[in-house]
């Protein structure tokens, strides 16, 4: 007798969906995508929109700022560049330098410290990257009084380095940033190969060439996310720039346009609009002058 095959009979309900339902499946999955990225966007740009427009309302309220965009004045634009009593100007210098020196030198000091951490082995190592983890948990604002009193003390011995100076800030907020920007650089050196700082060492190279001729240029992506992180975060604060800085002429942006709204007879809420507006300028310049590190990964092809 000759052997038979049996087939087993096909049981329809486990039979593969058919190409057009499918494809109706992925249709409906793509416009479902669509309709949440929409949404997003437009709860992202809507606050955007509403603050131009009002920038734009020469009322002296936010009352006719709910019609967006039905008229057109750039008086308050000018209100910040014309007062005495407030110089914007001035705060918008202050800001940059601040900002741009604060985020240098973050990347340059939480650089140097975490390429140590990351490629040196020395007594207390592991006991320095628990403590910078651990005095994270504490905010700076927690130490406003204290800072203001050492500020003071400063101030008597060093006068370029105490209360209302521009250096004395810049100070304070390298102390208070370089405890977790560090922590994020050491995590990132750590994934470029130590075969590359061998391989300079060979040649002759020392630490400090491996550091700013190797690491730092492969370690682009990092620098340009803790520098421009330190950079937002040191244009938007205003705690610690309030206590330090009493001088108006010396003071920046998150205390200069306080001054606009803090009086609840005289606010001025368009100007405040008109001051945020181009306080955001510079933020979004940087982002998009960092945006190719920022998207971009590792170096392709640095060892083979």
């Amino acid at each position: 007798m000759t052997a038979t095959s049996v087939h087993p009979a096909v049981n329809p309900e486990h039979r593969p969906a058919s190409a057009p339902s499918q494809r109706r499946r992925a249709r409906l999955a793509l416009i479902a995508s669509y309709i949440v990225i929409i949404a997003a966007c437009v709860i992202a740009v809507f606050p955007i929109l509403y603050i131009v427009s009002a920038s734009l309302n020469p009322n002296g309220s936010l009352v006719g700022a709910n019609a967006m965009f039905t008229s057109f004045d750039l008086g308050n634009y000018i209100t910040l560049f014309t007062s005495p009593a407030q110089p914007y100007a001035a705060w918008f210098v202050n800001t940059l330098i601040v900002g741009l020196a604060a985020s240098a030198g973050t990347v340059l000091l939480g650089g140097l410290a975490a390429y140590a951490f990351s490629r040196m082995r020395f007594t207390g190592r592991r006991f320095g990257l628990t403590a910078i983890l651990l005095v994270q948990m504490f905010p700076q604002l927690l130490g406003v009084v204290a800072i203001f009193l050492i500020m003071i003390a400063i101030g008597d011995i060093f006068p370029a380095l105490g209360l209302d100076t521009l250096l004395g800030l810049i100070l304070v907020y390298l102390g208070g940033a370089l405890g977790v920007n560090t922590y994020l650089m050491y995590g990132f050196f750590n994934t470029v190969p130590s075969s590359i700082d061998e391989a300079a060492k060979l040649d002759g190279a020392g630490h400090a060439r491996i550091f700013f001729t190797i690491i730092l240029r492969l370690s682009a992506p990092i620098l340009a996310v803790v520098g421009l992180l330190s950079f937002i975060g040191t244009v938007s604060e205003f705690v610690v720039a309030s206590v330090l800085l009493a001088d108006p002429a010396k003071q920046t942006l998150a205390v200069g346009l306080f001054q606009f709204v803090s009086q609840e007879t005289s606010a001025n809420w368009p100007v405040f609009a008109a001051g945020a507006v181009l306080a955001a300028l510079p933020v979004v310049v940087l982002f998009f002058a960092l945006q190719k590190y920022i998207v971009g990964g590792l170096t392709a092809g640095a060892v083979k």
